[in-house]
């Protein structure tokens, strides 16, 4: 039965992996949807090379800082590649100790994790950053930043000492993207034709909103994986009651945030705002990952609802602040993520509120101030923002030098 188990969970873990790289899809459509046309072959670009570094840094070294350093401490050790694979001795005859699954397919779940992390802040940069710019950021955002808190918190570090609990990672994957793209967007500053004078806040519709329903409904899928693969294994009754559970509420949760979101614009705004609806169902699924196993079904659901309200709350608000983000990932992915973190002890005792404030504390500061270090060092070296004139003509053209949508280009003979 150990070579059947070990077996079973490493395709779990390799299936799960899958469906969470599918999220990458989901991103990378609902940023297309929510943007201008003219900025929609960048925003793809961005999204399908910032896959690629994040798989080639975490490969490189990201993998090492997260997982090869000693239990309780804050700086990781340094190191290259993954180490050996798991031998046949240790599987049959580790005892207790012995791996549930491939080496190989541990890695290859922790490194689409990453790539969800650095996909939370091309949306909130969108149509008015330099292509090269948000590249050079994701090498060290993916290769270090992300690596060192995961090591505080899953890799055994400090965090995990102190007993902060984050199933899945609202806190550890969602706060750090929202961190890191808060402070990509504070040192860019907004649109051009965002907001005006006295106060006014102009909107700016996306260009396909079924593409972005696409990406939700794609994103909603994937978190399946996301969720249900931080289980770790299947191969035993317990383990697959969980996973269970995990599922049913991962759904609930993002059925509640639709329901909520949708209700709140339409009392506020007096229509019922499909973009609110797309980023509550994200808050909802944000909302219940740091502990999709604990809460019942109308429980997960009630914690999507909350994290529904808080998302179509927060977006306004930002706004109001002049903090432009154009498809909301700020709000949906960092404030309803401490929202996540903070609501784990109401449904799991063994989590305490204090653990749970210093994890957020500590991710987001790290995060936020590596992050704005970093983009402050790429300004002064290459500059963050495209010209004036090519924002206005869509970075599509300055960045990529073609058009997602060319047979609609005024003037245009195909």
């Amino acid at each position: 039965m150990t070579e059947l188990n070990y077996a079973l969970d490493t395709f779990y873990f390799l299936i799960c992996g899958v469906l969470v790289m599918w999220m990458a899809a989901g991103f990378a459509m609902l940023e297309a949807g929510l943007v201008r046309s003219k900025n929609t072959a960048e925003i793809l670009t961005k999204n399908i090379v910032l896959f690629a570094i994040a798989c080639t840094m975490y490969l490189l070294v990201g993998y090492y800082i997260m997982y090869s350093s000693d239990a309780g401490g804050i700086l990781p050790n340094l190191g290259f590649l993954l180490g050996g694979e798991n031998t046949v001795d240790a599987v049959l005859n580790g005892g207790e100790d012995a791996p549930y699954y491939s080496a190989r397919a541990d890695f290859f779940f922790q490194v689409v994790f990453v790539a969800t992390a650095m996909s939370i802040v091309s949306g909130a940069v969108a149509e008015r950053m330099k292509l090269w710019a948000f590249l050079a950021f994701a090498v060290v955002m993916t290769g270090v930043i992300y690596p060192v808190e995961g090591f505080w918190t899953w890799g055994g570090g400090w965090l995990s000492e102190v007993g902060y609990s984050d199933y899945a990672g609202s806190g550890i994957v969602h706060l750090a993207g929202a961190a890191a793209a808060l402070a990509g967007v504070l040192v860019l500053g907004p649109r051009k034709d965002k907001y005006g004078k006295n106060g006014a806040i102009y909107a700016i519709p996306g260009a396909n909103m079924p593409l972005a329903t696409l990406g939700t409904f794609i994103l909603w899928m994937g978190w399946f994986g996301f969720n249900g693969g931080s289980e770790l294994k299947v191969s035993d009754v317990s383990s697959a009651n969980n996973m269970a559970q995990v599922l049913l509420n991962t759904n609930a949760a993002a059925a509640g945030g639709v329901i909520a979101a949708l209700i709140l614009a339409k009392i506020w705004f007096r229509k019922a705002d499909l973009t609110m609806a797309l980023n509550g169902a994200i808050a909802g699924l944000v909302s219940i990952t740091a502990d999709p196993l604990s809460p019942t079904g109308l429980g997960a659901t009630l914690i999507g609802a909350i994290g529904g309200l808080l998302v179509v709350v927060s977006i306004v608000t930002l706004d109001k602040l002049k903090i432009d983000d154009p498809v909301g990932a700020i709000s949906a992915h960092g404030v309803v993520g401490i929202w996540g973190v903070i609501v784990v002890p109401f449904t799991n005792g063994d989590a305490s509120f204090g653990a749970q404030l210093i994890g957020i504390i500590g991710i987001f500061a790290w995060v936020f101030i590596a992050s704005l270090i970093v983009w402050l060092i790429i300004k002064a070296i290459m500059g963050v923002r495209v010209s004036e004139e090519e924002e206005y003509e869509g970075v599509d053209l300055a960045e990529c030098g073609l058009e997602a949508y060319p047979e609609f280009t005024v003037g245009s003979n195909k």
